[in-house]
């Protein structure tokens, strides 16, 4: 009886840890959910939460929380970054985009998707602020040209040296709230009326300045390093295989193609007019307004030059790492690593490709070296001071606090404590759950950056899943995807606050704008993850690396 007594007061008190535990982690979660949605502290600041208050609630060891901070993922960044540095120093950015332009034509249909389809494969490799901030001057240069012909030379002048670098000093994917001040009031003073010759025209320049900034961000989600929210995600489960570059470029692309066509047909159909025939003019009836943004798209276009030997060794390296990330493991065929090294396919991952071939931009010699009395002149690709310009270092630190926050959920219990209790969701079609997921995580998208908000939300989620006994992929994926449909606010994310900047937009055309592209983009990712997205990944069967609920119950003794 006694040794009874014994075993029941010491479970009684393990469980009391456990619960203490469990509260203790709910804390240290909702402090940070809220500080980085009220941006309190910066984002990488709040971040660093973890490390200082798991060690205090004994929740992990200092040691333990240090050691989740840095994974596959910060390697992968860093050579996206090198590849991201190069493109930009040497104008390969600018090619890009002004070729894409050229192929559609000037028509302001045609020129609204050209710029879409520009802008958003930019930000399938770079950061979705770069991406906007890369192809906006070129955009701004042709609305002024548009405007006022007269004053081509100085208004391109200022758009070209000025504005062009607002979005080149924010980092990451958000920014600090000072900055947001600055444009609202910069906005406020002037008189924008004033500015167009007609109200078509200035629908016009609304549209244009819409469709890049909605483009970044429908082309971010194609690819794994396209947007912060992907990489995050992709470390959330490391047992899982399937969640490669190669599988998610299967399913994402299609979205983002469905996705950006859909929403040039509504921003056309809202800014330019319902008329879709005038698309389909015949080339030689142009305008003047088209005759002059020919004019400025062939200047820009010439004053880049006959292609250079770093644009040539920066295009061919950026389509090599492309081939290695879809060929490492397709699936579908055996991939280049278990041929070549079938000894250490296990070992390589995405982000070795990357590293790779990102320090080879630090190796290879932009130009034959020179000697001189001083010695010999030796420059690289990139400088390791151009790559520190560009690594958003505050999303990787904010990354790491999210790993760590994750662990102390798994840790502490929370996690299986959150899905006993989400587990009557488990009656509701999965289809429900899956919208509800992104319909609430869309929504809180808006008012905090994606990181974050995907930070907070995958611990939630993932055992939500795991109760109801559901491939934790069909909820994570979609959810994932929707964290970077914020495009109703200025404030919502960079690349909207930089469009925004250049004056020809208010925030009730954001909203109105932003609504149906929301719409379009959470229909599509419905569409992929309930169609060629379940074979793809398996998604009706529940997979061996994700944990069983009947393990994972801590409420019971």
């Amino acid at each position: 009886m006694e040794q009874q007594t014994k075993q029941y007061a010491s479970r009684r008190t393990l469980y009391r840890r456990i619960t203490i535990l469990v509260s203790e982690c709910a804390f240290v979660l909702c402090v940070m959910a809220v500080y980085w949605l009220t941006e309190a502290l910066p984002l990488a600041a709040t971040a660093l939460f973890p490390a200082l208050l798991f060690p205090f609630f004994g929740i992990m060891k200092s040691s333990q929380v240090a050691g989740v901070y840095f994974k596959d993922f910060h390697l992968l960044l860093i050579g996206v970054i090198c590849l991201a540095t190069s493109i930009e120093k040497w104008g390969l950015h600018r090619r890009i985009a002004l070729s894409l332009v050229t192929l559609v034509g000037v028509n302001p249909g045609w020129l609204m998707l050209g710029f879409m389809n520009s802008c958003a494969f930019l930000s399938m490799w770079v950061q979705n602020t770069s991406a906007v901030a890369m192809v906006m001057p070129i955009v701004e240069a042709i609305i002024q040209q548009i405007l006022n012909a007269e004053g081509e030379g100085e208004q391109r002048q200022r758009t070209m040296t000025g504005t062009s670098n607002l979005g080149l000093e924010l980092e990451g994917e958000k920014f600090m709230t000072h900055y947001h001040l600055f444009f609202f009031l910069k906005v406020i003073g002037q008189k924008i009326e004033g500015r167009y010759r007609s109200k078509r025209e200035h629908m016009m320049c609304k549209g244009l300045c819409l469709s890049i900034t909605y483009s970044s961000s429908i082309g971010g989600i194609a690819t794994l390093p396209g947007t912060s929210p992907n990489l995050i995600f992709s470390e959330f489960y490391p047992e899982c295989t399937s969640v490669n570059f190669g599988n998610w470029i299967v399913l994402c692309l299609p979205i983002s193609i469905i996705a950006l066509l859909l929403s040039w047909i509504w921003l056309h159909w809202m800014f330019i007019g319902s008329d879709f025939r005038v698309l389909f003019r015949p080339s030689g009836e142009r305008s003047e307004r088209e005759t002059a943004t020919a004019r400025v798209i062939e200047e820009d276009y010439n004053t880049l030059g006959p292609t250079s030997p770093q644009e040539v060794v920066t295009a061919f390296i950026f389509i090599l790492m492309v081939v290695l990330w879809v060929f490492r493991d397709p699936g579908f065929m055996p991939g280049w690593a278990s041929i070549f090294l079938p000894e250490y396919a296990g070992y390589i991952s995405d982000a070795t490709v990357a590293l790779l071939l990102g320090l080879m931009f630090f190796i290879m010699p932009a130009h034959k070296p020179s000697a001189d009395k001083h010695g010999i002149k030796y420059e690289a690709m990139i400088s390791w001071k151009e790559f520190q310009a560009c690594m958003p270092w505050e999303v990787a630190l904010l990354v790491g606090g999210g790993f760590a926050l994750a662990e102390g959920t798994q840790v502490s219990g929370l996690s299986s404590w959150v899905a006993n209790l989400l587990s009557p969701l488990g009656s509701l079609p999965i289809i429900a759950t899956v919208t509800i997921a992104c319909v609430l995580v869309t929504s809180v998208t808006e008012l905090a950056s994606n990181a974050a908000t995907i930070t907070i939300f995958l611990p939630i989620l993932a055992p939500l899943a795991e109760a109801i006994h559901v491939n934790p992929l069909y909820i994570l994926i979609p959810t994932t995807l929707c964290t970077s449909f914020a495009f109703l606010l200025p404030s919502s994310n960079p690349s909207n606050a930089i469009v925004f900047a250049y004056g020809h937009l208010t925030t009730t055309d954001m909203v109105k704008a932003g609504i149906g592209v929301n719409v379009i983009s959470v229909l599509a990712v419905l569409l992929a993850v309930t169609t060629w997205g379940i074979p793809l990944f398996d998604l009706d069967t529940y997979p061996d690396w994700a944990p069983s609920p009947s393990t994972s119950n801590v409420t019971g003794w």
